[in-house]
């Protein structure tokens, strides 16, 4: 067995750098995981840490995961096992970087496809990104979530349909939003399945196919959790009821939970109707669009997940920058570049100092939060906007070359 020198130089100074933040800092741990920032009502460590012996607030089978630890070596093995799931997600995204799928996809290939990061570099850029490294040291729940969307497109990109609705069908068990990847991702399945064969197989049966294995995954998942808890279906509510009717309005850095918290109870299901009517809105209108290029699609929707879900946290913006560097030959395409990041920045620093003032202080209110997380969705929209624009200029200029170069302007 060959071992790549990069790869295992690359792995070995990601983990020996959570290893140091782990135990040469034992408060740190603690500390990231009460904030608001990492983490949510349904992704905190400390609510895992309650489920254990409630059997709430949690998927039913991610509590025996940790049920299993002894509590004297609790610690040491969590933190052992949120490195590896880091690693677990690099090697993935070295994988999905090694398809060629974010240059060249069934229907279309870029005439930049040959600008790109090779593969240890968009690893790298994952495992040293400080969102990634604080969510590790967090632990939030949402990183197994992660872990499994990144394999069920892993698995959809090495040509493994069945395998990568059964992934996707975990991710969605464990935080029900993956869910609206699944058009995406059957379209991927589909190219890549078709690419593989000379005759392109029936769209109508492979669909077909690809949802009643997702479907039956999920009806697995939920049969196990059954009997775990005794027969009892109480886990659902308390699981799945949180996302859907956002009974928490704990801060976070999302835009619902200010909202609710000023709505009046007589219109709350209208509007939990049309936010998720909202966030569900992009995926059918994505995939007609960019039906060519798939994977980026589900991109956009991850980037999308991390401003307008209901409980998102820095988690779900790395996932979306773990991503985004695939897409590297669009990148001079892209016109706000350093509006957007400034502005991530910007929200960054300033965001822990407006909730100090807000909580501990006491010289701030709520609005302080609010807008500095407004900031911060602003400039996660601008990046999401901008990647979009990009790749529909990088498709426009190869339906009309002598467009190539030439400035964009609506009349």
């Amino acid at each position: 067995m060959v071992i790549d020198r990069r790869k295992a130089i690359l792995f070995s100074s990601a983990a020996a750098l959570r290893f140091i933040l782990f135990f040469a800092f034992p408060s740190l741990p603690d500390l990231l995981t009460g904030r608001v920032e990492i983490s949510t009502p349904v992704t905190s460590f400390k609510r895992l840490q309650e489920g254990l012996f409630l059997y709430t607030h949690n998927a039913p089978l991610l509590l025996p995961l940790f049920a299993l630890v002894p509590p004297s070596l609790f610690s040491p093995l969590t933190a052992l096992l949120y490195i590896l799931l880091d690693l677990l997600c690099a090697n993935a995204l070295i994988k999905i970087t090694e398809s060629g799928e974010s240059g060249s996809s069934r229907l279309f290939t870029s005439p930049r496809k040959d600008m790109k990061w090779d593969s240890i570099a968009v690893a790298a850029a994952y495992l040293f990104n400080p969102f990634t490294i604080a969510t590790c040291i967090g632990r939030p729940t949402s990183v197994f979530t992660n872990c499994a969307i990144l394999y069920a497109i892993t698995q959809a990109v090495s040509g493994k349909p069945i395998t990568s609705m059964l992934t996707l069908g975990l991710a969605s068990y464990l935080s029900l939003y993956p869910a609206l990847l699944l058009p995406p991702l059957i379209l991927l399945c589909y190219d890549r399945k078709a690419r593989d064969t000379k005759t392109p197989p029936a769209a109508t049966f492979s669909t077909a196919t690809f949802v009643s294995v997702f479907s039956a995954s999920i009806a697995w998942f939920l049969y196990l959790s059954k009997v775990l808890t005794g027969g009892s279906s109480e886990y659902l509510a308390s699981t799945y009821g949180v996302h859907l009717l956002l009974p928490d309005l704990t801060p976070n850095v999302g835009l619902w939970w200010y909202f609710f918290i000023e709505m009046f109870d007589s219109f709350r299901e209208f509007f939990l109707g049309v936010f998720w009517l909202h966030l569900g809105g992009y995926v059918g209108a994505l995939c007609i669009r960019l039906r060519t290029q798939p994977l980026f699609v589900i991109t956009t929707l991850l980037g999308i997940f991390a401003i307008f879900k209901p409980y998102p946290s820095i988690s779900d913006t790395s996932l979306y920058f773990a991503m985004l560097p695939l897409y590297r030959h669009i990148f001079p395409l892209m016109r706000y570049t350093f509006f957007a990041m400034a502005t991530i920045l910007y929200a960054t620093l300033l965001g822990p100092a407006f909730y100090y003032l807000w909580i501990y202080a006491g010289s701030g209110n709520a609005n302080f939060f609010y807008a500095i997380t407004l900031v911060w969705s602003l400039g996660l929209s601008e990046i999401v906007a901008d990647s979009l624009f990009a790749v529909l200029r990088d498709e426009w200029e190869v339906e009309r070359p002598e467009m190539k170069g030439k400035d964009i302007r609506q009349i």
